[in-house]
């Protein structure tokens, strides 16, 4: 199979995995990502240097517009800054306003290679990019952009898809315009080992001829949607290194499909074969989760152990050592391995309330109590770190401290709503309740303690207590996602479907908002459930 054809299917199963929300997800510079948000400071200056382009040219375009579409391009821009990294021109955003001649970006290493970036915002099965002769015939590559979001003044964030690529040498265009789909584009985790390749080349045009050719209809009047024809020349590959890093992102993706469905084995397989290729801490760091599933402790280890070299800086990876090694029963290095992760991450519960119970194991009650005090203060939802059996006794005492607390201060709030949540954890819900309420007497605004005992009022089977709870959470915070994915849970208990459905549809907003994944996916799935009971009651009446 040639890289074009592996690059095609890639690009198949990537965008069946943007229709479900499976996206491959990293946040390092350079490496790449499926997905890539931006909010915040890096959002604000975007913003701010749109608007100055908006002010220079407001005499002639309406300023709104000016804006949305300088701030389209530059989101686009970003994208493609952050995967290829230091492999092409960084951004300057006082002297590139629109580009350098219908180029974005250069390479390095040969600036006569440009990319062009493309961006914009529309349904999968829709969206399409343009691209002119002038552009084709200044750039070795079209990177295409996907904005999830409609793209505006205000919107704070943004999740940005890497819909694809295309070479020009694979476009045959002398004048006008064409425009092209989602699924006529090379699947984007080709694209750094494309251009480093071209990079390599001794003779760029030589090695360009050698691709395939791809005639798209050039745009028209008459025409809303342009089909692609396309006509593959003999298999003829640029290089037998780049073939082969093709064929290793395809190794990659194989093995995340496997790991996704629980195929541990298998993707161990892919993994290996991709690590041969290139060594790379992500890949180690799935390597050793799946021998971890497998109960293959010592070789997790040992995966984990190669991504930390390559990366001193892994909370996650430090973690899950810490983990296989508790497995094992080494307890002293499972906490050597938590602290590292927690000193890398302050804010990992996870770590907290693993480390706590290996303490427990060493005879360390009192550091173990500390762990699971400081689980709680980060995540006070964080349930899990409290149902084991076996460390019930430390949250006797964990619980007996606040209410010695209580004792010294009884005005302090947020002890009673701590101890609520150490009853809470020993099911006794009505021993919270009463704590979580006179948290609230002490503190009218303690958002915590109603999200809390609308937990306990659902545990003790008073709904409509919980939606009371849930209800005063969202008035005093609008965008708590959980509140709103609980309520709806109680609504849909009650029968009440339809205010399930928008409360699960309010926490799904928030969750995208969020880059939630994972909840978003969970709370869209709740929707689906509920829409097609009703439609199955309708039917039934």
């Amino acid at each position: 199979m040639d890289w074009i054809k592996i690059l095609r299917s890639l690009q198949s199963d990537f965008v069946n995995r943007l229709k479900s929300g499976f996206l491959l997800h990293c946040q390092q510079e350079g490496q790449y990502s499926e997905l890539t948000i931006i909010s915040g400071k890096r959002l604000k200056t975007l913003r701010e240097f749109c608007w100055l382009m908006a002010e220079k040219y407001k005499r002639t375009s309406p300023v709104r517009e000016v804006f949305i579409n300088n701030l389209k391009g530059k989101l686009g821009e970003e994208v493609v800054k952050e995967r290829l990294a230091n492999l092409i021109t960084e951004i300057d955003y006082e002297t590139r306003f629109g580009g350098d001649g219908n180029t974005d970006f250069t390479l390095n290493s040969h600036p006569h290679i440009g990319v062009e970036v493309k961006s914009r915002h529309g349904t999968i099965d829709q969206v399409r990019w343009s691209v002119s002769s002038q552009e084709v015939a200044k750039n070795a590559v079209i990177v295409c952009i996907l904005i999830q979001e409609e793209v505006n003044e205000a919107q704070p964030e943004y999740h940005l898809f890497l819909a694809g690529f295309l070479p020009t040498k694979m476009i045959k265009l002398r004048t006008g315009k064409i425009s092209f789909g989602i699924n006529q584009l090379l699947y984007g985790g080709g694209l750094g080992c494309y251009l480093e390749q071209l990079t390599n080349a001794e003779n760029h045009s030589n090695s360009a001829q050698s691709l395939p050719s791809v005639n798209l209809q050039p745009e028209t009047k008459d025409t809303t949607v342009i089909h692609q024809r396309e006509k593959l020349a003999p298999t003829a590959l640029p290089t037998k290194t780049f073939t082969q890093t093709i064929k290793n992102i395809s190794s990659l993706q194989l093995g995340h499909e496997c790991f996704a469905k629980g195929e541990y084995q298998t993707a161990i397989t892919y993994y290996h074969q991709a690590l041969q290729q290139k060594k790379d801490a992500e890949i180690y760091y799935k390597q050793g989760i799946s021998y971890y599933q497998l109960g293959d402790y010592e070789a997790a280890i040992m995966s984990f152990s190669q991504g930390i070299q390559l990366n001193l800086h892994d909370s996650k990876a430090y973690h899950q050592r810490g983990l296989a090694r508790y497995q094992l029963s080494n307890y002293s290095e499972a906490i050597e391995d938590y602290t590292q992760a927690i000193s890398i991450n302050p804010h990992l519960a996870v770590a907290y309330k693993n480390r706590a119970e290996a303490r427990s194991h060493i005879g360390d009650n009192q550091g173990a109590i500390e762990d699971y005090t400081q689980a709680i203060k980060i995540n006070p939802d964080y349930a899990d770190a409290y149902k084991n059996q076996g460390i019930a006794r430390y949250f006797i005492q964990y619980h007996q401290g606040f209410s010695q607390a209580i004792k010294v201060n009884p005005q302090d709030a947020v002890a009673y709503k701590n101890r609520g949540n150490a009853r809470a954890d020993l099911e006794d819900y009505q021993g919270a309740i009463a704590d979580y309420t006179q948290a609230i007497q002490l503190n009218p605004n303690y958002i915590d303690a109603y999200y809390n005992r609308g937990h306990a009022r659902y545990d003790l089977g008073d709904y409509e207590g919980a939606i009371e709870d849930y209800t005063q959470t969202i008035q005093m915070n609008p965008n708590y996602a959980h509140a709103y994915y609980n309520r709806g849970h109680v609504y849909s208990e009650l029968g009440d479907q339809q205010l399930a459905i928008d409360d699960f549809r309010k926490a799904a907003d928030i969750y995208r908002r969020e880059g939630k994944l994972e909840a978003l996916k969970d709370a869209r799935a709740r929707v689906t459930d509920l829409e097609v009971a009703e439609s199955l009651d309708i039917l039934n009446f």
